[in-house]
């Protein structure tokens, strides 16, 4: 009940926060598959209502045919062939593939409103002339009929992965492109991320009898279907022929993933709230960590629905699949080899997908780490949770990838486009490492009360939605009554570095003086902690004037002393303590080691360093 109502109190405040001007397409999905596992081949027809809510006339739409990357020549192989550092999953591997393995979508027919119109593929992108342009606020209808083959497994989707999985089946429909206003988003598929169109899935998939599924959405017709679906206190309807149709719904989501195989087996967990996990996976040698996994998924999801805002869905899958991990709406695939903890931890960090990109649509394409940074965090936030590590920064694995990057030559802005950036490496460690930095500074920076209070209210205000870096910082300053711009300006659209120090420490007139410095380009607010002679310790909080306030209530647990703010202009700043310098034991910069500060030798006292700029009097 806590969790319950809790999210409700935060739902009503943050939801009733106006986004006027705030606007987003909607299309329903009607499809009906047909799959032929001798062949890996299926055909398709898809009804497809678009709703034009933007203020714009369309004459135009784009579809992403994503299988169409799965073959020579196409831009993601000539992407994995030609950067520094390849994906080790795919390398030239697209370039070597039998037809037979590769992978295709071809679209036999398209009408809009039952008249045919022009369209041209190219690569993994389908360009649509409209019969009749859709205007502002109207509906028009698709009907597509179309055929593809499965790929071999190389990235996110295909078939026979490397664990024995029939298929895994992402990115597998022709799928709407997003319109936003920034306009249309008909980024051909090179290897990075997604961005969909919000509305409701009906599809319906005809496979082989033998093959037992699991993916987005609610199965319609479980007492046909079975294999663990069924209510067992209800008939089974019997089915005729060597095909089983599987009868899925989805409401309000942005995408739609499914996974299949003979031999997976299907089992089930429920949490306090009534949602069920739902486990599917190959009973081989890896059994016993599947089994051994449903308690952490459990405890994963009732902690983050408590600290992160509650996951709206009756259900959620964890499906074994794919190649590693990815997550999809209302369901995961991962692979299940590899050693428990890892398990654990890919699957917590897949499942946190569900609010970080399921729910909270951001386009990762345009801001990754929005998406793979926020995602991480709460990750790290949970697996200290679940394995009670109690670590005061839970996250310093992720600052030690951030700082290796920021102090190489290959450092580039997160405002880097997901599939521009040089190389893999780092990609990664920007999307993943210093994303998830940012958040948990940004807690050093307004403190750890107001980021969680803010990374809750941001859920319940802009799930269902696309949010862009903006609307979380301004839910981030409504909360702390901070001002923001300097830290998201800095941190995300420049390299800049943050380097602090204590440059002196001396004692002038019985009292003890203490000089910080800012070395690196970024400036930064400043938590001291000084420990005097009898044991005792106390937090100077530092603000910088730009901030127009100070953090709130933060994790130390000692006396703070708010001291006068630093203008961030003054390379030095002096900390004056009303207590002789033989009382002082030490004094540290950030002991919570929050702060991305690219060299710590110079924090703690007497490490001492020796500059001379202009210095500012804070006292």
């Amino acid at each position: 009940m806590k969790v319950i109502g809790l999210g409700i109190l935060l739902m009503s405040v943050f939801t009733g926060v106006s986004q006027k001007g705030y606007w987003q397409q909607h299309v329903d999905y009607t499809m009906n598959i047909d799959m032929d596992v001798n062949t890996n081949r299926f055909t398709g027809e898809q009804e497809l209502v678009y709703k034009n809510n933007s203020p714009d006339t369309l004459t135009k739409v784009f579809y992403h045919l994503y299988y169409n990357a799965f073959q020579p020549g196409s831009m993601m192989d000539a992407r994995s062939r030609t950067i520094q550092d390849p994906d080790p999953r795919v390398k030239d591997r697209i370039f070597h593939l039998n037809e037979d393995e590769q992978g295709y979508q071809k679209v036999n027919s398209l009408t809009q409103n039952g008249k045919a119109v022009k369209y041209v593929m190219e690569g993994t992108i389908l360009e649509v002339t409209l019969d009749k342009p859709i205007l502002p606020g109207k509906t028009t209808t698709f009907n597509m009929a179309f055929e593809a083959q499965v790929p071999k497994q190389i990235r996110r989707t295909g078939r026979d992965n490397y664990e024995g999985i029939r298929y895994s089946m992402t990115q597998w429909y022709p799928k709407l492109a997003e319109y936003d206003k920034d306009g249309w988003h008909s980024n051909p598929y090179i290897g990075r991320e997604f961005h969909g169109v919000w509305g409701d899935f009906d599809v319906k998939i005809t496979i082989d009898k033998n093959y037992i599924l699991g993916g987005t959405g609610y199965v319609q017709n479980p007492q046909e279907v079975g294999f663990g679906y069924q209510d067992s206190s209800k008939k089974m309807v019997p089915h005729k022929g060597e095909k089983l149709t599987w009868h899925f719904n989805a409401p309000q989501v942005h995408d739609f993933a499914w996974a299949a195989d003979p031999d997976f087996t299907h089992e089930t967990a429920k949490l306090n709230n009534g949602t069920v996990l739902h486990f599917i996976y190959q009973v081989d040698s890896t059994e016993e960590n599947w089994i051994k996994l449903r308690p952490y998924a459990v405890n994963s999801f009732e902690y983050v629905n408590e600290n992160f805002g509650v996951y709206p869905y009756k259900q959620y899958s964890i499906i074994q699949g794919g190649d590693g991990g990815m997550e999809y709406p209302m369901c995961t695939l991962i692979t299940g080899e590899g050693s428990f903890g890892g398990l654990v931890s890919v699957t917590v960090h897949e499942s946190i997908h569900s609010w970080y990109q399921g729910l909270l649509a951001t386009n990762e394409s345009k801001h990754e780490w929005m998406d793979e940074g926020f995602c991480t965090f709460a990750q790290y936030k949970t697996m200290d949770h679940l394995f009670e590590r109690k670590a005061m920064n839970p996250l310093a694995r992720q600052y030690g990838g951030y700082i290796r990057l920021a102090k190489s030559d290959n450092a580039e802005p997160l405002t880097t486009h997901a599939d521009f950036y040089k190389l893999n490496a780092v990609y990664g460690s920007n999307a993943y490492s210093k994303g998830a930095v940012l958040v948990q500074q940004l807690g050093y920076v307004i403190g750890d009360d107001y980021l969680m209070e803010g990374m809750k209210g941001y859920y319940y205000q802009w799930r269902y939605k696309h949010p862009n870096p903006q609307d979380f910082k301004r839910v981030m300053e409504k909360v702390s009554g901070i001002e923001l711009d300097w830290y998201f300006e800095q941190f995300v659209g420049t390299i800049n570095t943050i380097d602090y120090g204590i440059k002196d420490v001396v004692d002038i007139d019985g009292k003890t003086s203490i000089v910080l410095e800012r070395i690196g380009d970024m400036p930064m607010p400043m938590d001291v902690v000084v420990t005097f002679k009898d044991g005792s310790k106390k937090w100077y909080n530092i603000p910088m004037r730009i901030m127009r306030g100070s953090k709130g209530k933060d994790m130390y647990g000692i006396e703070r002393i708010n001291k006068k703010p630093w203008p961030w202009v003054y390379p030095e700043y002096k900390l004056l303590l009303d207590v002789p310098m033989n009382q002082v034991v030490e004094v540290e910069i950030d002991p919570s080691t929050r702060l991305a500060d690219v060299d710590r030798e110079n924090n703690v006292y007497p490490n001492l360093s020796d500059q001379n700029p202009v210095l500012f009097d804070g006292k």
